[in-house]
Parts: structure tokens; C-alpha cells; sequence
């Protein structure tokens, strides 16, 4: 297949998107289809990489480090050179266009849905506002447009199951087994916490800095290791000031990174409306456990042993950390790898071109059925 990726707000900076776009489109190639990924950039360029051609169209800058496509025509001149047999579109806004295009062409369009629209719209929305009612219009409308919408989890599938969108499937995505790996590690007196994400409001990194203030206060003798950037990291300094708290901002290696989570003892992730969680499976697959809200997609990565789900309070984070370090740590970092280890990315990739080509995904690692809807 001639398969063409499409993604808004691609970026060094962005995260879970980048790594579910790069290891996808690695993994089309590697499986013989020709892979193109077209995203927004300063200009248009064009360049060859080991798995694929990339395209760069022009996009404004909407927030340091990221671009958003608004003049859509470019794309859809690409897409008429390229004369794609398939399109995977991660946006829910102005690269949709792409789907009445591919209608238009004979080419099969899929939405990769890796944000639930309501969870996030939430806080941003005056309580007056029949938010739900127009997500789902929204959505009947991507649903009506695209020959296929995939969720990564049972909680991003919701928003699209409740309008019974007609051909809604779930693929969940996968981890790097070969980087995110257990490590050696010294015996310390220090609990070690890692928290990996974007330092944004929504991804509630202040919940690791007020669990950690939790745990001192509890006579907890710990460190807090904070990865990643974003527009709250001066306002999260400043509430941290007198905690043992260490910002490494944004680490451009994944080994790097890698190294970090393995070295933790637990690891904390906060956002309680993540559509997946690809920080959680990449703690795991290091052996390190988690603790993740009792609510969004990553306690749906949590199983027993391998961590706990807790209310996203300072005291419900920090019951939820002693509660995992009470468990035996060889038996605890055992069970977190031995459950990433039923997300490999070629399951991931093998579902992709399962909906991609037209056909339904398999049984997904442990899920009762990968395809919600079909």
C-alpha cells in the first residue's frame, strides 16, 4: 500500500504523538509499504528517511515548538501527487479534510484518534455549555467522513461508541521493549519518583510536586525526577522550591529518558484524561511501577503488582506510592515488565494495517476484542 501519515502539532516537544506516528510509519515500512508522513512546518520541503519520505507543508506556530496546519490546500495538493491507497490522519481539525478527499480518490481514510475530545474541552468550558452535545456532533461528523475511526483505549472509544459511530475499532498502542528496559540499580535509602510528560495544565504535572510536599510531610525520606518542558515548568520551580525536586526539562534521548524511568522506584502519572498512556507502558517496560489516576485511559495499563490507581489528590497520590512500595520490589519491577511486555509496537502495527487495508484487527493483548465497533 502507498500509505500517507497526516499530523497537526508534530513536533521534538510533542511527546506520545510523535513516538505513535514515528513507530507506526516505521513499522509500515519495515512490512514493504510505501510510507509518507506529511506535517506542518516552517515551509514546504521534502526529504528522504530510512522508513519514508517526509513532507513538510506550511503551518503557523501556535505554541513554542509546535505548528498547525490552517491552509489545508497544500495538503490536499501533496495528497494528489502522492495518490495515496490510504490516509491515517492524527487531527481532529483542520487535517480532516483529508477524509472527503480520499473519498473523492478511491483511497481509504482512517482517524487515529490520540485526544478524547470532551475529557479535554472540559476545563476550558464554562459550565453552561452542553459540551457533550457538541462533541458529539463533532463526531458524527468525523464518523460520517472517515471509513474508520481508531481509539488506542476503552476510554478514548467512548466519545465515538456513545454516537455509534459505524466502523470504530481499538488498537492500543505499544512500547519500545529494546530501549525502555530494566537496569541495574544501587540500593538507596531514597524513594526515587519520576514523572515523564508535557509540564502543561492539563497533563496536571502539579500533582506530582504537591504528592511529593505529601510524602515529606508523611516523614517520606524522597526525590522527584521531573522530564519534560511545557508552559508550567516556572509556576511548577516555584512550588517546588524547598522540596527535593529536579527538573531535567525536555531529554532529547530516548535512552536518556529511558534510563531515568528505570532508575525510579515508582512512577507518577498525573493526567487523569490521558487517551492511552504511553508514559505508563514506557515505566513499566523499564520494571518500574505506576501510579496513575483512577480515572482516563492509563489505569487501564495497571494491572496488580505492577502498581495502583489512585484519586488525583496529593493524599490519594501518596497513599497510592506507599501502597506500591509496600510490595516486594523484585516482584514488583518483575510484574510492570512482564505486563509491557504485552504491548510490542508490532501488535500495534499489525492492527494498523489491519484497519488501513480494510479489514478488521486482531485480538489485542489481553483485550476481549480489539475492534469495538465494526
Amino acid at each position: 500500500m502507498r500509505i500517507v501519515q497526516l499530523a497537526n502539532l508534530y513536533s521534538p516537544v510533542s511527546g506520545g504523538l510523535r513516538t505513535a506516528v514515528n513507530m507506526l510509519g516505521q513499522g509500515y515500512a519495515a512490512a514493504g509499504h510505501e510510507r509518507t508522513l506529511v506535517i506542518p512546518g516552517r515551509a514546504y520541503t521534502r526529504r528522504e528517511t530510512e522508513s519514508g519520505t517526509v513532507v513538510t507543508v506550511p503551518g503557523p506556530s501556535v505554541a513554542p515548538g509546535y505548528r498547525l496546519v490552517l491552509d489545508p490546500g497544500p495538503v490536499l495538493r501533496v495528497l494528489s501527487r502522492l495518490k495515496p491507497d490510504a490516509i491515517e490522519v492524527s487531527d481532529k481539525i483542520t487535517l480532516t479534510v483529508a477524509a472527503p478527499w480520499a473519498r473523492r480518490h478511491g483511497a481509504r481514510s482512517v482517524l487515529l484518534s490520540h485526544e478524547r475530545l470532551d475529557a479535554i474541552l472540559a476545563p476550558r468550558t464554562p459550565g453552561w455549555f452542553p459540551l457533550e452535545a457538541a462533541v458529539d456532533r463533532w463526531n458524527r461528523r468525523l464518523a460520517g467522513a472517515f471509513d474508520a475511526i481508531v481509539a488506542t483505549s476503552a476510554f478514548a472509544a467512548d466519545e465515538f461508541f456513545r454516537i455509534g459511530a459505524p466502523a470504530l475499532y481499538r488498537v492500543p498502542l505499544g512500547v519500545d521493549l529494546a530501549t525502555f528496559r530494566p537496569v541495574p540499580r544501587e540500593k538507596a535509602g531514597t524513594v526515587r519518583l519520576v514523572h515523564l510528560g508535557r509540564l502543561s495544565k492539563e497533563k496536571h504535572p502539579a500533582l506530582a510536586v504537591a504528592t511529593v510536599r505529601e510524602l515529606c510531610a508523611r516523614g517520606v525520606d524522597v526525590r522527584l525526577d521531573i522530564v519534560g518542558d511545557g508552559p508550567q515548568a516556572e509556576t511548577l520551580r516555584a512550588a517546588a522550591s524547598g522540596l527535593p525536586v529536579h527538573f531535567h526539562g525536555h531529554v532529547p534521548g530516548r535512552s536518556a529518558v529511558a534510563r531515568l524511568l528505570a532508575e525510579a522506584d515508582v512512577a507518577l502519572t498525573t493526567c487523569p484524561v490521558e487517551a492511552f498512556g504511553l508514559a505508563v507502558l514506557e515505566a513499566l517496560a523499564c520494571g518500574t511501577p505506576v501510579v496513575t489516576p483512577d480515572r482516563g485511559a492509563a489505569r487501564e495499563l495497571v494491572v496488580q503488582g505492577a502498581g495502583v490507581t489512585a484519586p488525583p489528590t496529593p493524599q490519594g497520590f501518596a497513599d497510592g506510592v506507599q501502597e506500591v512500595l509496600r510490595l516486594p520490589e523484585g516482584a514488583r519491577r518483575a510484574a510492570a515488565r512482564a505486563h509491557a511486555e504485552r504491548y510490542p509496537w508490532q501488535a500495534t502495527v499489525s492492527g494498523m494495517l489491519d484497519v488501513l487495508a480494510g479489514g478488521s484487527p486482531g485480538v489485542g493483548r489481553g483485550l476481549p476484542d480489539a475492534a469495538v465497533r465494526s
